[in-house]
């Protein structure tokens, strides 16, 4: 994935998640205000029915089984009536009386009657007065799951003392209530598809004129690149055709600057290769320990210049063949076995090996050099980073880790960088590719 497509994707998600945060934040504020609202306005319209009802009851010498039964139409109320502690005859419901009706009433008279001392009374007249209570199912299981809104009216008429007991049953608020949160809920789905596809679409847009001159610099790279090869060619063949007669002692200088510059362009068009997503890997059938032999094999006189013991370690039996593009993971030894002689003092050594572990493939170079510190180890693979003991060799450009990196990195592979016991660093190169088997 290019940088590009990574800023796509990280701005995408940010702008999501911060919309999708304050549009989960207002709707929640919304709903718990409305949710308050509704409760209130039915809070007001059963205080409505109370006074209603007490100024009925006051004006009225005899309470009709006809009033009662209105007032249980619907079932918006469940109605109880005691007149100086004695039950009010109500035949017709009493027949008709369903066991919830019952149970929540003979509930509700007993919580007023254990908890009347510290309940609020309200004044209604000087005759009457009132008090509420809620019937919570939390508290007790044999209530419905919505619970009931009590109200029990206290008065003084004659000479009885009459409780009028009115359980409103809260399901259709909790009803409507619930209806709305998932309207609500559907509504915010939506708007989050509509969100995130407004965020993946808007900041694409965004990123068209970066990803354009991104494209316009990677092909004039590209261009400049293979324009440059040509005429280095043509220094490096003067440069040795002078070096063979002894011309100049400055050729050699030529040479290797040429080399050098070549070097770097070769890693500049990987590099534009991996950023477009056309890393060209062909996987084939390879032999790893013959890679790692061949390796070793190669830079076995450059060690020996620097008096730098190098080998292979491989298990005796034969690793299974591997599924990989042989000439880049060529490349990715070839890139830390140069970083390896480079950086290993005289008289060191520098260990290659690999095994087949848990259906994957581990290679591992390891040396006694000067080592990684810790700080350094998570920006090694970064473009053009070099550490401070890297800076003074002129033939590193601080791409290699990062092509190395790449090139794993397409084959669905890793690495990992660890200090090598005593002293050193030790590279291990992860490659998840299936073996085939022989």
């Amino acid at each position: 994935m290019n940088t590009i497509k990574k800023a796509h994707l990280h701005l995408t998600l940010l702008n999501g998640c911060i919309t999708t945060l304050i549009l989960i934040v207002m709707t929640l504020g919304y709903l718990l205000i409305s949710e308050s609202n509704m409760m209130k306005n039915k809070m007001y319209a059963y205080q409505s029915d109370i006074y209603t009802i007490a100024s009925y009851i006051e004006q009225q010498d005899i309470i009709s089984n006809t009033w009662l039964s209105q007032l249980e139409s619907g079932k918006k109320y469940y109605v109880s009536l005691l007149d100086n502690d004695i039950e009010f005859l109500y035949d017709t419901n009493k027949i008709q009386e369903g066991s919830e009706r019952k149970l929540v009433l003979d509930k509700a008279w007993k919580h007023y009657r254990a908890e009347n001392a510290s309940m609020a009374h309200h004044t209604l007249s000087y005759k009457s007065s009132y008090t509420s209570f809620i019937l919570n199912p939390k508290n007790d299981k044999s209530v419905s799951k919505y619970g009931y809104c009590c109200f029990v009216i206290r008065m003084e008429k004659n000479t009885s003392t009459l409780e009028i007991l009115l359980a409103a049953p809260l399901a259709s608020i909790q009803r409507q209530i619930t209806g709305q949160r998932f309207l609500f809920l559907g509504i915010i789905i939506l708007a989050l598809i509509a969100i995130w596809i407004f965020a993946w679409f808007f900041t694409g847009k965004l990123l068209n004129p970066i990803e354009a001159s991104r494209l316009r610099q990677n092909q004039f790279i590209a261009s400049a690149s293979h324009e440059l090869r040509t005429p280095l060619a043509v220094i490096l063949s003067c440069a040795e055709a002078g070096i063979d007669r002894n011309a100049c002692p400055e050729l050699n200088t030529i040479k290797n600057e040429a080399l050098r510059t070549s070097r770097l362009l070769n890693d500049m068009l990987t590099l534009l290769s991996c950023d477009t997503g056309h890393l060209d890997i062909k996987p084939v059938c390879t032999q790893i320990d013959t890679l790692v032999l061949n390796a070793c094999e190669a830079f076995e006189n450059m060690a020996a210049a620097k008096h730098i013991q190098i080998y292979a370690a491989l298990p005796e039996d034969a690793l299974p063949d591997c599924l990989c593009d042989s000439e880049r993971i060529t490349q990715v030894l070839t890139i830390f076995l140069h970083n390896a002689v480079s950086y290993t003092p005289e008289g060191g050594k520098i260990r290659l090996s690999a095994d087949y572990v848990n259906k994957h493939f581990e290679i591992k170079i390891s040396d006694t050099g000067v080592g990684i510190s810790d700080n350094e180890k998570a920006k090694i693979f970064d473009r053009f980073y070099r550490s401070e003991k890297a800076r003074s060799d002129k033939n590193h450009f601080g791409l290699g880790l990062s092509i190395a990196y790449d090139i794993i990195t397409a084959h669905h592979g890793s690495i990992k960088v660890t200090d090598t016991p005593g002293g050193g660093t030790t590279f291990l190169i992860i490659l998840r590719s299936q073996s085939v088997s022989k």
